[in-house]
């Protein structure tokens, strides 16, 4: 049945309300995010720092028979509450793909091309600096991602000087470059595999593949299941989180016209997605980036702003990340493969790819796992992530301001 002009689909306003509301929850959550990060840096180098140091070395223990995990609270953190971060990253990432904006192939080819040379642009700028270190060249993921929350905070402050076709563009860019992050983790930071553990990992899952495909739309047996696969993942030698993105692609998701039963009105996948985002954007990443942004001044010599762990962190993110999103979308573009979303030009192109160079939270996450074993080779990773994330921010904002025209309300 052909559409007309006059009379949209009702799922359009929904859509489009749905959008805004997303944007105005990632905008509010950059702001705390920074904060969070201020927050910790005010501890960290005042009297004060004892009690923050207290914080994150709290020992938090969790004993059921036989089962004991005792940890510190920053590993927690770390390794509990970041697997609820993955967990909602794997619920954006399943609905953009399934329904959204990865959902053809037109829409997926210029975030797709653009995130696969942001992050390996960085991540070669990195070797180039650090080749020959076998310490530093653990990080050499740390620049290779883009923090959605601070960098669409960051863009929020433009006001109606950004297009829509910005905003999505950027959001979807970091949709697929939390993707990629999420294969380098699996792929390069798993250590000392236990084989027994990863079997009753394996189980779960397969659990949770069954009642995917027996249609079970309750959200609780997934989440049950879902925790049972971290604690088996926690022992199995694989980071922690990544029991939050198995679970998240398995979470069912309802699209419009699926056959599915009358009591069943929205998507498991988009109510759980709903209710992550508020706890996620407000508790979780501001948390996180309180227990892992408290870099002590006093420990850095002058020289280690130079050194070749923070230039290769800051440089790129700094260049990396523009040159190869600017740079592929102008290839991709040139060879008649993509077009730019309407609003956008070489100049806002400009001013997203300096955006996309504030790495924080998966570049902090990253950082926790490549230096685990070097505190102060990790410090001076942080210390290029925010510096470099500072200056991107900065500088992303002024342009994009600068070379923006303000867009016309209708009417």
């Amino acid at each position: 049945m052909a559409m007309t002009g006059r009379k949209p689909p009702p799922v359009l306003p929904r859509a489009v309300a749905a959008l805004r509301e997303f944007f105005r929850l990632e905008a509010a959550a950059g702001i705390l995010l920074i904060g969070a990060a201020v927050l910790a840096l005010v501890f960290a180098n005042s009297p004060l720092v004892d009690a923050y140091n207290a914080f994150r070395a709290l020992l938090v223990q969790v004993r059921i028979g036989q089962l004991d995990i005792a940890k510190p609270l920053l590993l927690w953190i770390n390794d509990g509450l970041m697997a609820v971060f993955f967990l909602l990253v794997a619920l954006e990432i399943k609905r953009e793909v399934l329904s959204g904006q990865l959902s053809t192939r037109a829409q997926i080819t210029l975030p797709f091309v653009c995130a696969f040379a942001g992050v390996v642009v960085p991540a070669a700028i990195y070797w180039l600096i650090n080749r020959g270190d076998p310490v530093a060249m653990q990080g050499w993921a740390v620049p290779a991602a883009t923090d959605i929350a601070f960098a669409l905070g960051i863009l929020a402050l433009l006001g109606s000087r950004a297009p829509p076709g910005m905003k999505i563009l950027l959001s979807t860019i970091a949709v697929v470059d939390d993707l990629i992050a999420i294969v380098i983790i699996a792929m390069f930071y798993t250590h000392k595999l236990s084989l027994a553990a990863l079997a009753w990992a394996g189980a779960a899952l397969g659990l949770m593949v069954l009642l995917n495909r027996r249609g079970v739309r309750a959200i609780a047996p997934y989440l049950l299941l879902g925790a049972v696969m971290w604690v088996c993942v926690l022992k199995s030698g694989v980071h922690a989180t990544l029991a939050g993105v198995a679970t998240g692609l398995l979470i069912p998701h309802v699209r419009k016209g699926d056959a599915v039963p009358d009591e069943i009105e929205h998507s498991p996948l988009e109510t759980l997605e709903h209710n992550l985002h508020p706890l996620v954007a407000y508790v979780i990443l501001p948390l996180f980036a309180f227990a892992n942004s408290g870099l002590v001044f006093a420990n850095f010599q002058a020289d280690d702003l130079l050194s070749p762990v923070a230039l290769g962190v800051a440089l790129g993110l700094l260049l990396g990340k523009p040159i190869g999103i600017v740079g592929a979308a102008l290839l991709a573009r040139a060879l008649g493969i993509v077009q730019l979303p309407r609003g956008m030009d070489n100049k806002s192109l400009l001013g997203l790819g300096l955006l996309c160079g504030i790495g924080f939270t998966m570049s902090l996450f990253i950082s926790s796992l490549a230096f685990s074993d070097d505190g102060h080779v990790y410090d001076i990773s942080v210390l290029g992530i925010l510096l470099a994330s500072t200056i991107a921010a900065v500088l992303g904002l002024v342009w994009s301001w600068l070379t923006l025209p303000r867009q016309r309300t209708p009417g």
